[in-house]
């Protein structure tokens, strides 16, 4: 009896070993496919840059028109709930305090980048607007890149996306509500540089 109490117990313990393996082995694969996740939603929280692209006919003149609106400076740092609420102040009062008035008809040409006038201004001027008052509010520049989108009717507009640690989040004339860029259902097209904002890159992504 005792030969075979030996053999048995060996048994038993290669098989309890087999299966501590086989558990070890799928909790690895388990996590493997959270941590793989995890990171596929990470990476498209934000925009891919594609290449370097020149920017809207619009824009050329605006590093000489408004510095900061092209700043890469990085500001000091505050949390992101004060951050968070900043933001959501901003894109509101400039959405109520701004009329939305066409470049032809202010100005007699079909696209021009500036800040909104007392008549008010197009898409453009009102991320460019947010863009100013936010960079005045202390949010660091860097996260503040104005991009060219075709809307929901595939008509050019232009949004500031706000670079959240999240991913990026959009600031658009119509609608006070803050979006993932993946939630506005725009086709993007053009950003500033992320990197280098007084640059323009190409991004065309599908929301």
């Amino acid at each position: 009896m005792k030969p075979l109490s030996t053999e048995y117990r060996a048994v038993i313990s290669r098989l309890a070993s087999s299966v501590g393996q086989l558990f070890a082995v799928t909790a690895l694969a388990v996590s493997a496919l959270a941590a793989g996740t995890a990171a596929g939603a990470s990476e498209g929280s934000f925009l891919k840059t594609v290449a370097a692209s020149p920017p809207p006919s619009g824009a050329r003149q605006l590093c000489r028109q408004y510095s900061w609106a092209c700043s890469g400076k990085a500001a000091a740092s505050m949390s992101r709930q004060k951050e968070m609420q900043i933001i959501e102040r901003v894109n509101r009062q400039v959405n109520a305090t701004t009329r939305s008035v066409t470049d032809l008809s202010q100005y007699r040409t079909a696209e021009r980048w500036a800040l909104p006038t007392s008549r008010g201004g197009d898409c453009e001027d009102f991320a460019l607007l947010k863009k100013r008052d936010l960079i005045r509010a202390g949010v660091d520049p860097s996260k503040l890149l104005i991009a060219t989108v075709l809307d929901t009717q595939r008509n050019s507009h232009a949004v500031l996306v706000y670079r959240s640690a999240a991913g990026d989040l959009v600031l658009d004339n119509l609608t006070n509500q803050i979006k993932p860029w993946s939630a506005t259902h725009y086709l993007f097209l053009r950003m500033q540089n992320p990197r280098k904002p007084s640059g323009w890159v190409g991004v065309y992504s599908r929301s």
